[in-house]
């Protein structure tokens, strides 16, 4: 007889088997912490009776009390998904009974999340196996998330300090010690080095984003299974209810297992196209703008990594899988922390040229993962005003004191960026030469490479380009562009060349 593993404590087959008969015909999905099954219009979670150091359903109750937590979070960002709890209770004949949603039982044997089914097609996760995820379904999820995030409290207690910090990254190397040959030791070992190597030079940051308000009670879990499109819309699911400290988080740190997932799959141009859309479009903090915390992106991500690898392995132990996949997030978790030194590269070229398309198009090739930010002149001058970017600016916002406002703003952005060790994209017009002299000179003064490049086009084109936009930062109309071809530029010493019109690739 096969022995459990030592984290499951308690036999809950019983349960399991009417589970799958009463609810027949049923498929079921096992993970490390949960047993789904799924049935007719509805999906049913019954929470596995484990106990891990960040887990605990270890009794009955416990569990009733993560169903109902479960409910009361998940309603927050899907309440269209989310339905109630129900207990599975013992009738008087001795046999096992479903309750009914929303049903108390004081002597239940044990609790069931129960949600509205959905097409499994629509999750994320599979989407991306069968190359379906966009550019475009990126911006939608990163405004969905910016949203989410503005929308919660901040923390500034619990588990967001620097020593909470170093406490967690030393969970992270212990568990994966402990996981022993179900992942790769020398891989382990590697990351017990540069985890905390990558987190020590900057705690003050850390200590500064938590008094700044960028520790929130985020989703938590915010990998590519836990999001389904409904509709047009992708929808986050499945937040962690078990835990305040895995909860209480940097927003960040909630975003980056999205951009980890995405980068596991070999889909880094996806991954930069999320994390550009959330940046162009959370709200400012004050005092921890949202840049600077881009100096521990590669911390984040390796975290998330790290912490893949490691559930994965536990899941293997459970089902007797291969852990090969766990060792693969091994491998990806070291890769994030390896340094790729930062480059500025400036796009410009009048309205219409192309030069976000290029922007987009190159800047996931550019340092270290998911690329280069790219700062758009449009979206300085949307979030400054304070309006959406897809809304026209008022008549008159659009003088030379306005534009050299927006030029030194959005490069003050970039050099933020830039002093996180994180590579920056910019893409403006810059019709004047000082404008361009302004950009190389941040280069400079920040000690990295720079790159010039000018686009050109024919009028004709650039005219055609922007009548034919539709929801985007940037205000440019045909008249616009006949005005700027009547500009007189300057020399223009950048490397010059045009452009195709077409959409940045999803895959790498």
């Amino acid at each position: 007889m096969s022995r459990q593993p030592a984290f499951v404590v308690e036999d809950q087959s019983a349960v399991i088997a009417f589970l799958e008969a009463h609810l027949s015909p049923v498929t079921r999905i096992d993970t490390h912490g949960a047993v789904v099954f799924l049935s007719g219009e509805r999906a049913y979670k019954l929470k596995r009776a484990v106990k891990f150091p960040y887990m605990d359903f270890s009794t009955v109750e416990r569990r009733a009390a993560m169903c109902a937590a479960e409910i009361e979070i998940n309603r927050q960002v899907a309440p269209e998904i989310y339905l109630g709890t129900a207990p599975v209770k013992r009738g008087r004949d001795g046999k096992l009974a479903l309750g009914e949603v929303g049903e108390t039982a004081a002597d239940a044997v044990d609790w069931l999340v129960v949600m509205q089914r959905f097409d499994e097609d629509g999750l994320l996760d599979r989407m991306a196996e069968r190359g379906a995820l966009t550019p475009a379904l990126m911006t939608a999820l990163g405004a969905r998330v910016a949203r989410f995030h503005d929308g919660l409290a901040p923390i500034r207690a619990g588990f967001c300090t620097p020593d909470d910090y170093r406490h967690s990254v030393a969970a992270d190397v212990r568990q994966m010690r402990e996981a022993g040959d179900r992942l790769d030791p020398p891989t382990s070992e590697a990351l017990a080095e540069a985890m905390p190597a990558a987190l020590e030079p900057h705690m003050v940051l850390v200590a500064r984003r938590v008094a700044a308000g960028a520790v929130r009670r985020c989703h938590g879990d915010l990998h590519l299974r836990n999001i389904v499109m409904l509709g047009n819309e992708p929808v986050p699911f499945d937040a962690i209810e078990f835990s305040e400290r895995i909860a209480n988080i940097d927003v960040l740190y909630d975003l980056s297992f999205t951009l980890m997932d995405l980068c596991e799959r070999r889909l880094r141009p996806l991954a930069n196209r999320l994390l550009n859309e959330w940046l162009w479009r959370i709200a400012e903090l004050a005092d921890a703008p949202h840049e600077e915390a881009l100096a521990l992106l590669p911390m984040f991500l390796s975290r998330r990594a790290s912490i893949r690898a490691f559930v994965d392995a536990q899941a293997a132990a459970v089902s007797g899988a291969d852990t090969s996949r766990a060792r693969d997030y091994q491998k990806v978790a070291l890769s994030f922390l390896r340094p790729a030194p930062p480059r500025l590269v400036a796009i410009g070229g009048l309205s219409g040229s192309g030069k976000t398309t290029l922007a987009l198009r190159m800047a996931p090739e550019i340092g270290r993962s998911p690329g280069a930010v790219v700062a758009r002149s449009d979206v300085e001058r949307k979030r400054r005003a304070g309006i959406a970017l897809e809304e026209r600016m008022p008549a008159g916002s659009y003088t030379p004191e306005a534009s050299a406002a927006i030029y030194a703003a959005f490069l003050a952005r970039a050099e933020r960026v830039l002093r996180t060790g994180h590579s920056v994209v910019l893409d403006a017009v810059f019709a004047r030469a000082d404008e361009r002299a302004d950009a190389k000179a941040l280069a400079r003064k920040v000690g990295v490479p720079f790159e010039g490049i000018w686009l050109d086009v024919p009028k004709e084109v650039a005219q055609a380009r922007v009548a034919a936009r539709k929801a985007d930062a940037s205000d440019a109309t045909p008249a616009v562009v006949e005005r700027q071809f009547g500009y007189d530029l300057g020399q223009i010493t950048w490397r010059r060349h045009g452009l195709p019109d077409r959409e940045p690739p999803a895959r790498s």
